[in-house]
Protein backbone atom coordinates (compact mmCIF):
# COMPACT_ATOMS: atom_id res chain seq x y z
CA UNK A 1 0.00 0.00 0.00
CA UNK A 2 1.24 3.48 -0.88
CA UNK A 3 1.23 5.98 1.93
CA UNK A 4 -2.05 7.87 2.25
CA UNK A 5 -1.62 11.37 3.64
CA UNK A 6 -4.86 13.02 4.74
CA UNK A 7 -4.86 16.74 5.43
CA UNK A 8 -7.82 17.58 7.67
CA UNK A 9 -9.36 21.06 7.54
CA UNK A 10 -12.52 22.57 8.95
CA UNK A 11 -13.73 25.41 11.10
CA UNK A 12 -13.52 25.38 14.91
CA UNK A 13 -15.21 22.28 16.39
CA UNK A 14 -16.24 20.89 13.00
CA UNK A 15 -14.99 17.43 13.97
CA UNK A 16 -11.34 17.37 12.93
CA UNK A 17 -10.27 15.60 16.12
CA UNK A 18 -13.12 13.09 15.90
CA UNK A 19 -12.22 12.21 12.31
CA UNK A 20 -8.53 11.93 13.18
CA UNK A 21 -9.16 9.72 16.22
CA UNK A 22 -11.44 7.42 14.23
CA UNK A 23 -8.83 6.93 11.49
CA UNK A 24 -6.13 6.28 14.09
CA UNK A 25 -8.26 3.71 15.89
CA UNK A 26 -9.84 1.97 12.90
CA UNK A 27 -7.11 2.26 10.27
CA UNK A 28 -3.91 2.32 12.38
CA UNK A 29 -2.88 5.78 11.25
CA UNK A 30 -0.53 8.27 12.87
CA UNK A 31 -1.29 11.98 13.16
CA UNK A 32 0.28 15.40 13.48
CA UNK A 33 -1.49 18.61 14.44
CA UNK A 34 -0.44 22.12 13.53
CA UNK A 35 -1.50 23.21 17.02
CA UNK A 36 0.83 20.67 18.67
CA UNK A 37 3.93 22.62 17.70
CA UNK A 38 2.32 25.75 19.17
CA UNK A 39 1.35 23.90 22.35
CA UNK A 40 4.93 22.61 22.65
CA UNK A 41 6.29 26.15 22.57
CA UNK A 42 3.64 27.50 24.98
CA UNK A 43 4.38 24.65 27.39
CA UNK A 44 8.09 25.47 27.29
CA UNK A 45 7.22 29.13 27.95
CA UNK A 46 4.96 28.11 30.87
CA UNK A 47 2.11 29.95 29.18
CA UNK A 48 -1.56 28.96 29.07
CA UNK A 49 -2.60 26.96 26.00
CA UNK A 50 -5.54 29.24 25.24
CA UNK A 51 -6.83 29.74 21.70
CA UNK A 52 -5.79 33.40 21.92
CA UNK A 53 -2.20 32.53 22.89
CA UNK A 54 -1.92 29.98 20.10
CA UNK A 55 -3.22 32.51 17.56
CA UNK A 56 -0.71 35.13 18.70
CA UNK A 57 2.17 32.67 18.62
CA UNK A 58 1.21 31.35 15.18
CA UNK A 59 1.09 34.89 13.81
CA UNK A 60 4.47 35.78 15.34
CA UNK A 61 6.15 32.64 13.99
CA UNK A 62 4.77 33.12 10.49
CA UNK A 63 5.59 36.85 10.43
CA UNK A 64 9.21 36.15 11.38
CA UNK A 65 9.90 32.88 9.57
CA UNK A 66 7.46 32.93 6.64
CA UNK A 67 3.84 31.94 6.07
CA UNK A 68 4.91 28.42 5.14
CA UNK A 69 7.22 27.59 8.08
CA UNK A 70 4.69 25.39 9.87
CA UNK A 71 3.88 23.58 6.62
CA UNK A 72 7.58 22.85 6.10
CA UNK A 73 7.73 21.29 9.58
CA UNK A 74 4.65 19.17 8.85
CA UNK A 75 6.01 18.01 5.52
CA UNK A 76 9.21 16.79 7.16
CA UNK A 77 7.27 15.03 9.93
CA UNK A 78 5.06 13.28 7.38
CA UNK A 79 7.97 12.30 5.11
CA UNK A 80 9.74 10.68 8.06
CA UNK A 81 6.68 8.76 9.28
CA UNK A 82 6.52 5.03 8.46
CA UNK A 83 2.76 4.52 8.85
CA UNK A 84 0.64 3.64 5.80
CA UNK A 85 -1.84 6.38 6.72
CA UNK A 86 -0.69 9.72 8.10
CA UNK A 87 -3.02 12.53 9.12
CA UNK A 88 -2.18 16.22 9.25
CA UNK A 89 -4.87 17.85 11.34
CA UNK A 90 -5.73 21.52 11.65
CA UNK A 91 -4.89 22.92 8.23
CA UNK A 92 -5.92 26.59 8.28
CA UNK A 93 -4.35 28.30 5.29
CA UNK A 94 -3.54 27.67 1.67
CA UNK A 95 0.15 28.00 2.60
CA UNK A 96 -0.34 24.98 4.90
CA UNK A 97 -1.03 22.69 1.95
CA UNK A 98 1.50 23.94 -0.58
CA UNK A 99 4.24 21.57 0.63
CA UNK A 100 1.98 18.72 1.63
CA UNK A 101 0.33 18.46 -1.78
CA UNK A 102 3.78 17.77 -3.28
CA UNK A 103 3.84 14.48 -1.37
CA UNK A 104 2.58 11.42 -3.20
CA UNK A 105 -0.68 10.18 -1.72
CA UNK A 106 -1.77 13.53 -0.25
CA UNK A 107 -5.51 14.32 -0.13
CA UNK A 108 -7.25 17.27 1.53
CA UNK A 109 -10.40 16.46 3.53
CA UNK A 110 -12.67 19.35 4.51
CA UNK A 111 -15.21 18.85 7.30
CA UNK A 112 -18.43 20.85 7.38
CA UNK A 113 -20.78 21.36 10.32
CA UNK A 114 -23.35 24.02 11.17
CA UNK A 115 -22.20 26.83 13.47
CA UNK A 116 -24.80 26.02 16.16
CA UNK A 117 -23.66 22.39 16.28
CA UNK A 118 -20.01 23.43 16.46
CA UNK A 119 -20.78 25.85 19.31
CA UNK A 120 -22.46 23.07 21.33
CA UNK A 121 -19.42 20.85 20.78
CA UNK A 122 -16.87 23.45 21.82
CA UNK A 123 -18.47 24.35 25.13
CA UNK A 124 -18.77 20.66 26.08
CA UNK A 125 -15.23 19.56 25.27
CA UNK A 126 -12.10 20.22 27.28
CA UNK A 127 -9.49 21.18 24.72
CA UNK A 128 -8.74 24.83 25.52
CA UNK A 129 -9.33 26.39 28.94
CA UNK A 130 -11.07 29.43 27.47
CA UNK A 131 -13.73 27.46 25.51
CA UNK A 132 -16.13 26.25 28.24
CA UNK A 133 -17.55 29.63 29.28
CA UNK A 134 -17.75 31.05 25.78
CA UNK A 135 -20.99 32.65 24.60
CA UNK A 136 -22.36 32.03 21.11
CA UNK A 137 -21.52 35.65 20.25
CA UNK A 138 -17.89 35.18 21.36
CA UNK A 139 -17.70 31.93 19.40
CA UNK A 140 -19.04 33.68 16.29
CA UNK A 141 -16.53 36.51 16.70
CA UNK A 142 -13.62 34.04 16.83
CA UNK A 143 -14.31 33.21 13.20
CA UNK A 144 -13.07 36.71 12.36
CA UNK A 145 -9.62 36.09 13.87
CA UNK A 146 -6.71 36.09 11.41
CA UNK A 147 -6.06 32.40 12.02
CA UNK A 148 -9.63 31.46 11.05
CA UNK A 149 -10.23 33.62 7.98
CA UNK A 150 -8.84 31.29 5.29
CA UNK A 151 -10.32 28.03 6.56
CA UNK A 152 -13.66 28.20 4.71
CA UNK A 153 -11.87 28.82 1.41
CA UNK A 154 -9.93 25.54 1.78
CA UNK A 155 -13.12 23.70 0.88
CA UNK A 156 -12.47 24.82 -2.72
CA UNK A 157 -9.19 22.85 -2.69
CA UNK A 158 -10.53 19.75 -0.96
CA UNK A 159 -10.43 16.31 -2.54
CA UNK A 160 -13.24 15.24 -0.18
CA UNK A 161 -15.88 17.15 1.80
CA UNK A 162 -17.41 15.44 4.85
CA UNK A 163 -20.80 16.42 6.28
CA UNK A 164 -20.57 16.26 10.08
CA UNK A 165 -24.08 17.40 10.96
CA UNK A 166 -25.43 13.90 11.53
CA UNK A 167 -24.67 10.89 13.70
CA UNK A 168 -21.21 9.41 14.29
CA UNK A 169 -22.09 6.38 12.15
CA UNK A 170 -22.81 8.69 9.18
CA UNK A 171 -19.46 10.44 9.60
CA UNK A 172 -17.57 7.16 10.01
CA UNK A 173 -19.13 5.77 6.83
CA UNK A 174 -17.87 8.80 4.88
CA UNK A 175 -14.38 8.36 6.35
CA UNK A 176 -14.24 4.66 5.50
CA UNK A 177 -15.15 5.49 1.88
CA UNK A 178 -12.19 7.88 1.64
CA UNK A 179 -9.73 5.37 3.10
CA UNK A 180 -11.00 2.65 0.72
CA UNK A 181 -10.38 4.86 -2.32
Amino acid sequence: MNKLILGIAGEIASGKGTVTQYIINEHKANSYRFSDMLRDILKRLYTEHSRENMQKLSTAIRENYGEDIMAKVMMEDVKNDNHDIVIVEGIRRLADILYLKKLSGYKLVYIEADMEKRYERIIHRDENPDDKGKTFKEFSQEHEQESELQIKDLKNYADFVLDNNGEFKDLYKQIDEIVKK
